[in-house]
Parts: structure tokens; sequence; C-alpha cells
């Protein structure tokens, strides 16, 4: 028997205890003289700032690598477009069923009402767009999805660099269809891309090793910087926030699995380690090899899996495409006095499982909360009355986006045929990370 210590998960959890020790010890140290953050919440802050680095700099060749190598992969699968419009599919309706519980909960508890006046930490959000942002930012500016951006800091200007996964979607599914179309012509470029895949795959491996200490950082650095004082003035908003992802993720995804025939005990042992990977991690791109390797796990055709999880983790956002964009509109809307009507909440539910693809953006929703605050007509300026608690919500948001991307793959082959029920119901161990 292997020793608790030596689990995964046990220094995971490990790590988001001691960060939140030295967040504490760290709020009680106090700021700098000249205001600044003190010496241990500097090194948990930079500690956290390295590890995200490190996963943004793994998930461009990944989501460029995973989609096209996915897309590929259709041409060893039968019936290979029901399967894709069954996918598809299935990200609407739970989509549609989250964002429901996210406008239920929202107009019972009215989480925002009330708080108007209150000192909650504003925060400034430069991520403001609508659906003609939306929709310009999907065509690439160039064949690499970059983009740049310059920041003018006390007379000095710095560019930064960075890929727009928005568009880099695009990219791959155009050159993984252009593979599709192309046939066996294009099996030297398919091999290149696999290779590429399993390099970067082994780099993520060793990146998602640093978890526990990359937890440990980023959740000491939230508590070190915002504190329980400030944090709680949105108690009411979090608290709504986690009722709904739990009720999606304990209640909505077990009934959809008896549904199809299938007991919620194995998909939970087996999906596990990455709900838990993606709600330390908060990253559903990042998490995407575990993602993968847990739904095989699960009995899911390997060739659907290689399809279907890779697209899933860039567009299938129950978290932060539905119940989050639901409940943040509702409480702006209450904290500035403006009432809704049914009209404003059908628009939230379009915004919702159409707009999703919107989240693959940026890292966490952000994206989708302004496209959802910029259709209803409510102040963009509410997004910042969020972001101080953004790390602490994004968590459970990537954690049930995990969920339903394994959800979906497996209600998709066991209605196709295609799910091992052996596999799904055995004891199969998870090899790799």
């Amino acid at each position: 028997m292997a020793l608790p210590y030596r689990s995964f998960g046990f220094q995971v959890l490990a790590g988001m205890v001691v960060g939140l020790l030295l967040g504490l010890v760290a709020r009680q140290i106090g700021t700098g003289p000249d205001g600044d953050l003190n010496w241990l919440a500097t090194a948990l802050k930079t500690v956290g700032s390295i590890f995200v680095s490190l996963l943004k700099a793994i998930v461009p060749p990944l989501v460029f690598a995973a989609i096209v190598a996915s897309i590929a992969n259709l041409r060893a699968l039968d019936n290979a477009a029901r399967l894709a419009g069954q996918t598809l599919l299935w990200f609407a309706i739970t989509a549609l069923i989250a964002v429901a519980i996210g406008i239920a909960i929202g107009v019972i508890v009215q989480p925002g009402a009330g708080l108007h006046g209150t000192a909650l930490a504003m925060g400034k959000n430069e991520n403001m767009g609508g659906w003609l942002d939306f929709l310009k930012g999907l065509v690439p500016a160039n064949s690499l999805a970059l983009s740049g951006s310059t920041k003018i800091t006390d007379g000095s200007a710095s560019t930064s660099i960075s890929f727009n996964i928005l568009q880099l979607l695009v990219i791959s599914i155009a050159v993984g269809l252009a593979t599709l179309k192309v046939g066996e012509k294009a099996d030297p470029f398919l091999g290149f891309v696999r290779s590429a895949l399993a390099v970067v795959r082994a780099l993520l491996g060793w990146v998602i090793r640093l978890t526990p200490i990359g937890s440990a950082a980023l959740i000491g650095a939230a508590i070190a910087t915002y504190g329980w004082s400030a944090l709680a003035q949105l108690g009411a908003f979090t608290a709504a926030i986690y009722f709904g992802l739990a009720l999606v993720l304990l209640l909505v995804y077990p009934l959809l699995l008896v549904a199809n025939g299938l007991k919620p005990g194995p998909y939970f042992a087996k999906a596990w380690p990455a709900i838990q990977l993606g709600f330390v991690s908060r990253s559903s791109v990042g998490t995407l090899p575990v993602t993968e390797a847990v739904t095989e796990r699960l009995g899911v055709d390997k060739g659907y899996a290689a399809f279907a999880i890779p697209l899933a983790s860039t567009t299938k956002m129950d978290g932060c495409a539905s119940i989050y964009p639901a409940l943040a509109a509702i409480f702006v809307a209450g904290f500035y006095g403006i009432p809704l009507h049914f009209v404003d909440y059908a628009l939230i539910v379009f915004v919702s499982v159409i707009g999703s693809a919107a989240t693959a953006g940026l890292t966490g929703a952000i994206v989708m909360l302004t496209l959802t605050l910029s259709t209803l007509g409510l102040p963009l300026e509410g997004v910042g009355l969020l972001l101080a608690i953004d790390p602490i919500l994004d968590m459970g948001r990537t954690a049930v986006n995990v969920a339903g991307q394994v959800l979906v793959g497996v209600i998709v082959a066991k209605r196709e045929g295609i799910l091992d029920e052996a596999a799904y119901y055995g004891d199969g161990a998870l090899v790799g990370v």
C-alpha cells in the first residue's frame, strides 16, 4: 500500500493548507514602508506567477497539436460526423442546464442587492468586449495568432507579445479540417504533430508535478493580498457561485449519468484526479492530458476521446460560461439597482450556450462576463467588483468545467455504443500524471 504522503492528491491538499497558513502569516506581517507587499507576500506572488507562466507557456503548442490531432483522429472513427454533432449537442444541453441553475439561484438569492456604496475591493478590467469584439477576435491577425500589448508606466513603455488562444483555436480547427481534406498526403505532417503533442504532454507533466508548490503560492498570495475582510463583503456571491457549482457537479451530472444507464460512483472515482487538478491549476487546457487519460480510463473509445476532450477543454465551460456569467450579471444588476426582465434572462441563456467559446480567449471567465454584461446593457464597471475574488471563484469553476468535459465524453460514448462498460465499472489505474 502506498504511503499517503506519496499521493499526488495528498501533496496538493497539503500545499493548499500550507498556502493558507503562509497567506495568513503574510497578512499579519503587514505591508512594507511604502505600502508595498512584504517579503513573504512578494515571494508567494512570485512563485505563483512563475507556476502560472509555465502553464501558459505550454498552452499554445498544446492547443494547436491537440486540436489538429483530435480532428485528424476522426478519420479512424465510424460515423465521425454524427459523433461530432452529438458532442456539440451535449455541450449545449449541459450548458443550458447550468445557466438555468445559475439564473434560478441568482433570482432567489439576489447576491448584489444592498451592496451599493459599500467599500468593495475595486479592480480595473482591461479585457472588456462585446459581440462585435468577440466576432472580430475570431479572425486571426497572423498565422501564429500572436498579439501584442503596450503598457506605459511612469513614462516608460513596455511591450509584451502573447498568443490569442481563441484565434489559435480557429487556426487549429482550420488546419485539422485541411488534414482531413488532404488525406494521406498529410500523414507526414500529422506524424510530426503527434510527436510534438507527445513531447508537449511530457513537458506539461513536469509542470503539473509542481502543482503542490504552485497551489500553495497562489492561495497564499490571494489571502495575503486581499485578506478575509475584503473578501467577506462578496461572501454571499461567492457562496451562491459555489452552491450552483455543487448542484451541477453533485446533482445534475449524476442524474444525467443515471438517465443514460450509468452509475455515478465510477465516474467520480476515476474523474477525480482531473477535477482536482482543474481546481488547483485553474486551467482546463493545462489539465487536458489528465482529463483525456481519465476519460479513457472510464471506457471511452481512445479515438473519440482524442477528439472530444481537446475540443471540450477550450469550449466546454459549464462553470465559466454558464453558472458564473448568469449569477454575475444578476449580481451586477442588483448592485447598480437595475431590474432584469424575462428578455434579459433569455439573453443570458443565449450568450451562455452560444458564446462559451469566448472563454478560450483568456484564463478565467472575464471575457464571458463582459460579453454577457454588454449584451444586457449593464455597466461594464461591474466586472471590477469581482476581480478581487476571481482566483477563488475560478478554482471551483474550472473543476466543474473539467468534470463536464469528462461527462460529455462518457455520455456520448455510451449513447453511440463505443463505451467499454467493463472498463467504466472496473478498477483500472490511472497511468501517468
